[in-house]
């Protein structure tokens, strides 16, 4: 049997920029075994696997090149828009299962182009009580290009990554990852990403710049663009940098302008910090191929 396996890029109506996401629309008769051995054939950060739901419209589930995860916003983003334009659902809203919870998804059309607006999970938070230097070394920085002004912590929506300040942007460009030594730093959350963003950026009305290191078990070293840290960016700027932390905020990210596919996500924070925060993006196909499961 012949499984239809797409590439989407994710965040991006440009092939070949955002975030590509591996899809199998239709994931019914495939094992967990199978899955893994497709996502680890396609090397994308993750792959997206859809199946039927007996708790919503439609079960999400997905793998990194290594491992099962919980959640995925640019390979949700990427599904979601290919179902919309294989005529498998239609504009509104989808309730979708997902390891990390029931999500709603809303597409929408929006200048010509599909959107796809996720709900993530209530924001979460908890304290980095690391070494500073250490977490600077292990991406090619020393302390001195920690941004003083800020916290360091690991939020949650959906997956845990931890929220890095940077002073500047020139910082970005030197950076160099030492993946393998994530784990022995961030100990109370050993599987996290790290997130380093600063102030401001390059293309016009962002708020943010960040880059995404991935936890070495997921198989992927830099994400380019990123919906699940988007998502706890939006809550961090909300809690942390704006002016009013009574107010919603639309927050505008840049990311993966280092590696050649920039790619902007939108974030909506609610007023209320209870309610979870809100990422926007929509993608393009880049690829069909029918694969062999075994």
């Amino acid at each position: 049997m012949k499984t239809d396996f797409y590439r989407c890029d994710a965040f991006t109506t440009e092939p070949g920029k955002g975030n590509p996401a591996g899809i199998v629309p239709d994931a019914r008769g495939l094992s967990d075994e199978q899955m893994q051995k497709i996502a680890a054939w396609a090397n994308y950060s993750e792959t997206a696997f859809v199946l039927p739901s007996e708790k919503a419209d439609l079960q999400l589930r997905y793998f990194t090149p290594g491992k099962e995860v919980p959640m995925c916003g640019h390979a949700t983003a990427g599904s979601m828009w290919l179902l919309r334009r294989l005529g498998k659902i239609s504009d509104g809203t989808t309730l979708v299962e997902t390891k990390s919870g029931l999500l709603p998804i809303d597409v929408t059309q929006k200048d010509g182009h599909t959107q796809i607006g996720m709900t993530q999970v209530p924001y979460q938070e908890k304290a980095f009580g690391g070494s500073k230097a250490s977490l600077a070394e292990a991406i090619g920085l020393t302390e001195e290009d920690i941004d003083p002004r800020f916290p360091i912590v690991y939020g949650y929506t959906g997956l845990w990554t931890l929220m890095f300040p940077i002073k500047t942007l020139e910082a970005f460009s030197r950076m160099r990852r030492d993946t393998d030594r994530f784990p022995s730093i961030l100990t109370e959350e050993p599987g996290a990403s790290i997130h380093p963003f600063c102030l401001g950026g390059v293309l016009e009305g962002v708020q943010i710049h960040a880059r995404h290191f991935s936890s070495p078990f997921t198989g992927i070293g830099e994400d380019p663009v990123t919906g699940t840290a988007s998502g706890v960016t939006g809550a961090y700027y909300k809690r942390y940098i704006a002016d009013d932390p009574a107010k919603a905020y639309l927050v505008r990210m840049e990311q993966g302008l280092e590696i050649g596919t920039q790619a902007i996500v939108e974030t909506f924070v609610e007023a209320d910090p209870s309610l979870p925060p809100k990422i926007f993006g929509t993608a393009v196909e880049v690829e069909h191929l029918e694969l062999d499961p075994d």
